[in-house]
């Protein structure tokens, strides 16, 4: 088929405002971030102040309820003799714990409202850091795009003029993707993860649970905030495998899914996931061991999520010239004649099988499973 020219000039104009607009959002998520940083760091500062100004406030409800409880004390004994003592002392005695009562439940109401305040703070902080974090996973993003806009993109009306070239093209924006997953991977390790692990070290809430409520309620919220951080570092574990699991760069293609097929199959905790290698074990250029382990995550996937299948089989055929996998379930299927063909999923996998000279077939049935085939010849 011809391969219709393009007009240069406008793309270049069409390319040209794209990249304007690009910058322009650029931008804005940067000051948007910049903004919530300020707001953060004097939401930071005010919580600060708040915390000590309830320790503060804690202290001095400690010290006027001993006050309390002995001019209470004081005033039962001039109660009980009462005749030996003037009208006036008995006044002042009576007026002396009354005080010290008011100041007292002046002193636990503002507690109170300096403990809703630091905890709305600590809510409004969290908010703003998952904002900062998005702002600036955004913005490495955008510059991402800036550079391919601007430098091979600009040239993408003579790259699309040749089929093979343009083959090229989509193989290059695909390892874009690829790199970027890489660093959004090692930066969620270094990061949220090891945040979620020194949430286990902060005691404060603890501490105050126990002095307010006792020993059992604060031990069961020790349990509860290891069970939330144990989740929570499953769940940034789980989205780092999914991103790009560092072991497909350093030990290769098979390996890479032995690790995150026992992953899947713990996070499921229901399904059976079986990996078989035939041929030789080795690695392969980054592009295929790359587009192989995705078509194979998405197959495991849908497998476990949609087919809701109990057992998964793997099969991996390397041999000289050739890959095949064979990824099959026993889910509950379905009707390939009324099934969606806009599937985003499917329709990456077969541009991703598209893109390496591949063939993909997809055979089921519904309650009989499905069987997804990828033929890959091996180029040099």
């Amino acid at each position: 088929m011809k391969v219709k020219k393009f007009d240069t000039k406008a793309l270049d104009a069409i390319l040209e405002k794209m990249i304007d607009t690009v910058e322009h959002s650029k931008t804005e998520i940067y000051q948007i971030g910049e903004t919530c940083r300020k707001d953060y760091d004097t939401l930071a500062n005010e919580l600060k102040e708040v915390k000590l100004t309830v320790l503060k406030i804690i202290e001095e409800g400690d010290k006027l309820d001993k006050m309390a409880r002995a001019s209470r004390k004081r005033l039962s004994d001039v109660s009980r003799c009462f005749n030996e003592f003037s009208e006036d002392e008995v006044r002042k005695v009576y007026e002396h714990a009354n005080n010290i009562q008011t100041t007292l439940s002046m002193n636990r109401q503002k507690e109170k409202q300096l403990r809703i305040r630091r905890d709305e703070l600590e809510r409004r902080l969290v908010g703003l850091h998952e904002t900062i974090d998005r702002a600036d996973n955004l913005v490495s993003q955008i510059s991402v795009v800036m550079n391919y806009l601007q430098s091979d993109l600009q040239k993408i009306g003579e790259v699309l003029e040749d089929a093979n070239l343009k083959q090229h093209f989509s193989i290059k924006i695909i390892e874009a993707q690829e790199e970027e997953r890489r660093r959004l991977s090692r930066e969620i390790h270094d990061g949220p993860a090891q945040m979620m692990a020194n949430v286990m070290l902060r005691s404060d809430l603890i501490e105050k649970i126990f002095r307010e409520r006792g020993a059992d309620e604060a031990m069961a919220e020790i349990r509860n905030v290891k069970k939330m951080v144990r989740d929570a570092l499953y769940e940034v574990r789980h989205i780092i495998y999914d991103l790009r699991p560092m072991a497909l760069d350093d030990l290769g293609l098979v390996p890479a899914l032995r690790k995150y097929m026992q992953t899947t199959e713990d996070y499921f905790n229901t399904s059976r996931i079986q990996l078989v290698c035939l041929g030789e074990e080795r690695r392969l250029p980054a592009k295929y061991e790359v587009s192989f382990f995705r078509l194979i995550q998405e197959s495991v996937q849908n497998a476990m999520k949609h087919a809701e299948a109990n057992e998964v089989l793997v099969k991996l055929e390397n041999y000289k010239d050739k890959i095949t996998i064979i990824i099959q379930d026993d889910g509950k299927g379905f009707d390939k004649e009324t099934r969606k063909e806009s599937s985003f999923g499917l329709i990456g996998m077969r541009e991703r099988v598209d893109l390496l000279d591949g063939e993909l077939t997809i055979d089921s049935e519904i309650g009989k499973g499905t069987t997804v085939t990828i033929k890959v010849p091996l180029k040099d």
